[in-house]
């Protein structure tokens, strides 16, 4: 008895249980709103509707007068800014510095694939957020609420946007090495030597800030990988010594660097460090 059910399951029920699954099927009436004519084509019936698909248009006038210009350029400009907003962001904020100093403890590390690059760059973007919030909440409270509450003109609401951003790269760039890059582009520029941060454009003001930013964040780079390079060299010594020349000696380094960089504390010292260096 055992051995019929048990042939009965394996063979016969697969085709029973197909079979009954196609009287089913044709045993359901049919809910399909077509029929066939004499012809032996098929034909909706009137009850049926068509998808409704609304219509899209496109006009393009001439304008009538200045005004319709000016707000013509001015949302062409408003798109291309929106369009580099990213690279805005990146270049005017501290993001620049964080996001090279933490590039430069992972190779000092000898580490390839952790962590992540998007990881590193996460990071330094929230670590931007922390830093710069100051300068966003006087941006949006003296520039993008009055402009949406509709008592500043764009032109204003540009100024006021500006003015923070502009005091925070000049407090960053105090000192001989901020001087030097602001006179070095104001002499390309064919200005005279400021007295004060309004004589400063801000188009020559940003690209000061980029190349101080970086000699900065190379110079923290440069500190971080000093450690590092005394343990590659002790390791190699060590290796050379003992006959060991086809071992790479980054192999044998990398461990004791991760236990130094551990031990020390090394991603909190490296925040607060970072932060300590932006906000004096």
């Amino acid at each position: 008895m055992r051995n019929f059910f048990t042939d009965f399951f394996r063979r016969r029920f697969p085709r029973v249980a197909f079979a009954a699954l196609v009287f089913a099927l044709c045993a359901l009436p049919s809910s399909s709103q077509s029929s066939f004519n004499r012809n032996g084509t098929m034909e909706m019936e009137n009850t049926v509707q068509g998808l409704a698909v609304p219509n899209i248009g496109l006009s393009i006038t001439q304008p009538q007068s200045g005004n319709q210009v000016a707000f013509s350029v001015q949302l062409l400009l408003l798109l291309t800014v929106l369009t580099l907003a990213p690279s805005i962001l990146i270049l005017t904020t501290s993001f620049l510095r964080f996001s090279i100093v933490l590039d430069f403890i992972k190779r000092a590390l000898s580490l390839q694939q952790v962590p992540p690059t998007a990881v590193l760059n996460g990071v330094a973007l929230f670590m931007t957020v922390f830093v710069m919030w100051p300068v966003f909440q006087q941006m949006y409270d003296k520039s993008l609420k009055p402009l949406s509450d509709g008592t500043i003109s764009i032109e204003q609401a540009y100024k006021e946007a500006e003015a923070p951003l502009r005091i925070f790269m000049y407090g960053q760039m105090k000192g001989k090495d901020g001087d030097r890059c602001i006179a070095r582009f104001m002499s390309m520029a064919k200005l005279p030597a400021p007295a004060n941060l309004s004589e400063v454009p801000t188009y020559v003001i940003i690209p000061a800030y980029i190349l101080h930013e970086l000699t900065v964040a190379f110079k923290i780079g440069i500190f971080l990988y000093i450690p590092f390079i005394v343990i590659d060299m002790v390791v190699a010594s060590i290796l050379m010594s003992m006959g060991m020349m086809m071992l790479p000696p980054v192999q044998i380094s990398m461990p004791f660097k991760l236990m130094l960089f551990v031990l020390v504390d090394g991603w909190g010292l490296l925040t607060q460090q970072l932060f300590v260096s932006v906000i004096r």
